[in-house]
Formats: structure tokens, C-alpha cells, sequence
């Protein structure tokens, strides 16, 4: 989605690249705990310790934060789900690194991308097609890591990678709900194990 936002830390200064990143972080884990209502342009810059010249120059308005937030998460979880899939147990070794991290934070927050959809959807209509595509990057990740499997045979014939990457995704997403909002992250095990089950134990 270019605009003058996304094109501006192509022009930035390493030294500027690195507070713009530090600016991004710690306003992805104070959106994720507060919410994006809840979370100002001054909690983000005290929080990380930059001047409000600063904080302007890299985000005129929350909008463009947002929207870098969105961005980070994305990627964040493409590349720890492309790194586990990649893995020498595939699958399984990627079953581990979802269980384990709902585990770490007893699901507190849900899916750092799914919550985001889920208050910005219906009341931000740019916000939600930055998300719907940061799932789309999502999907593919996890399709690029399961065709490889599937071609070696390590999946069954009859089951698309395209297929089995957007229910997985469904099931982590429903899962991290669950969880959620039950304080118990079994929904989440048993919904991602009972699904793998299903799907390669044939």
C-alpha cells in the first residue's frame, strides 16, 4: 500500500531507521496490551523515549502508526512461521512454536494481528485491508511451508497446501479466541493438535 508513509524509511538515515523501528516496537506492545483506542501518540513516545519532534517527523498522525503497527506485526509472524515450517520436522516443529508461545502468554491480547481486526475492521476501512493483507502474507507463509511437504509426500495427496494454510490459520485464530477469553489456552492446543491430527494422521 505505497504512500508517502511507507516510502519514507527507504530515505531514512540508519541512525533514523533505528528510532523509527524503536518508536514501532514499543507501540506494537502498547497497542496490544491497551488496545488502539487506549494507546495515545504520547503514551508511545514516552514510552519510547523520543522527543515530540521526533515522534511527528516519522508519524504526522496515529493513522500511520497504526498502519506501521499493522506492518510489523505482519512480518513478525511470516518470518517466525516461514522459520519454524522450515524447520527438519516441518509441521511439527511449527505445532511447538504456536503452542508455545500461546503458552508464554496464556493467550493475554489474542493474535497480535487478529485483535487489531478485531477493533479496527468495521470502524477503519484502510486499517482493515492492511490487515486482511497482513493475513494474506500470513496464508502464504504457512502455503509456501506446507507445499514442500506435500511433494515429498509427507502430507496426504488429497489435501491442498492452499487448503490446509487458510484452516490452519482459522484455527489459530478461533483457538487464540477462545483462549482468550476463557483464560485457558486447552481451546487452543486442542483445536491446533486435534486439527493436524485430522489432517496428516490418515
Amino acid at each position: 500500500m505505497a504512500n508517502e508513509t511507507s516510502d519514507r524509511p527507504r530515505r531514512l538515515t540508519p541512525k533514523g531507521a533505528r528510532t523509527r523501528a524503536r518508536i514501532v516496537e514499543e507501540a506494537a506492545a502498547l497497542i496490544h496490551e491497551r488496545g488502539v483506542a487506549g494507546t495515545t501518540l504520547e503514551d508511545v513516545k514516552v514510552a519510547a523515549a523520543v522527543s515530540g519532534s521526533q515522534m511527528y517527523h516519522y508519524f504526522p498522525d496515529k493513522n500511520d502508526l497504526v498502519q506501521a503497527v499493522i506492518d510489523y506485526h505482519a512480518d513478525s509472524i511470516v518470518k517466525r512461521n516461514t522459520h519454524a515450517l522450515a524447520g527438519a520436522n516441518g509441521v511439527e516443529d511449527w505445532r511447538k512454536m504456536v503452542i508455545t508461545a500461546a503458552r508464554r502468554t496464556q493467550a493475554r491480547g489474542g493474535c497480535q494481528l487478529g485483535s487489531l481486526g478485531g477493533q479496527l475492521a468495521e470502524s477503519d476501512p484502510e486499517a482493515r485491508a492492511h490487515i486482511a493483507a497482513g493475513f494474506e502474507q500470513w496464508a502464504a507463509a504457512l502455503s509456501d511451508g506446507l507445499r514442500p511437504l506435500h511433494t515429498e509426500g509427507k502430507l496426504p495427496s488429497d489435501i491442498d497446501p492452499d487448503d490446509l494454510a487458510t484452516t490452519l490459520l482459522a484455527t489459530l485464530e478461533g483457538g487464540l479466541l477462545l483462549a482468550q477469553v476463557q483464560r485457558d489456552i486447552r481451546p487452543f492446543e486442542t483445536a491446533v493438535n486435534t486439527l493436524l491430527a485430522l489432517a496428516l494422521d490418515r
